[in-house]
């Protein structure tokens, strides 16, 4: 039976997607696609992920939309003269596992009526939640895990990307029961740094 996608979304923005989506293609030797790329065109996360990958097996997958502008998806579509159509949005075709890497939060806008976590549930994707310790961060993740649930989705794991704090990550698992992965601070994020990390990654 064939795998579902793994669908990697965050508690918010500039929190460790895409890092953790580097982590799993390696670890998994898997493909990988971001379906939306807003701004950043000439070093997109599509790049940043296949410059920290060493496997060979990877396949990355072209983005279903480039956006220009750096905003959130529907008004970068809307700068651009276009429209974000959930229906245009086709999985790409492989044999192996794919990790889909989102744009910001679960409820950040496609257009006016789909959000981000309506692709997650077009894909029928298995979730991995990625969340980081800061103020705040015990409310966004449990907020975060309530709206994947109250849609029928499965959260897999939930990374923490970057320090660590026991009482933050105490309070979240007790509420939601997930299991955690770590993924540190790197001093120096490279394809060396990754591939030594997941070689010591159980999952």
């Amino acid at each position: 039976m064939k795998q579902k996608p793994i669908f990697i979304t965050g508690i918010g923005t500039g929190i460790g997607k895409t890092i953790t989506s580097a982590v799993l293609v390696e670890k998994l030797q898997a493909d990988y696609w971001k379906p939306i790329q807003s701004g950043d065109l000439d070093y997109s996360d599509t790049d940043k992920v296949r410059e920290l990958v060493s496997n060979k097996r990877s396949v990355f997958h072209p983005e279903a939309y480039r956006l220009t502008q750096p905003f959130s998806p529907h008004k970068s579509a809307k700068l651009d003269n276009i429209r974000i159509s959930l229906e245009s949005i086709q999985i790409p075709v492989t044999d192996n596992r794919l990790i889909i890497e989102g744009a910001g939060g679960l409820l950040v806008p496609l257009n006016d009526q789909d959000l981000m976590i309506d692709l997650i549930q077009k894909f029928d994707a298995e979730v991995i939640l990625v969340s980081q310790n800061y103020l705040g961060s015990i409310n966004h993740t449990l907020m975060s895990v309530e709206i994947l649930k109250s849609r029928g989705l499965n959260i897999s794991k939930l990374v923490i990307n970057g320090i660590e704090n026991s009482s933050t990550e105490e309070i979240i698992v007790m509420h939601t029961n997930l299991e955690v992965i770590h993924i540190p601070d790197f001093n120096y994020l490279t394809q060396k740094a990754i591939s030594e990390f997941t070689g010591t990654l159980t999952i």
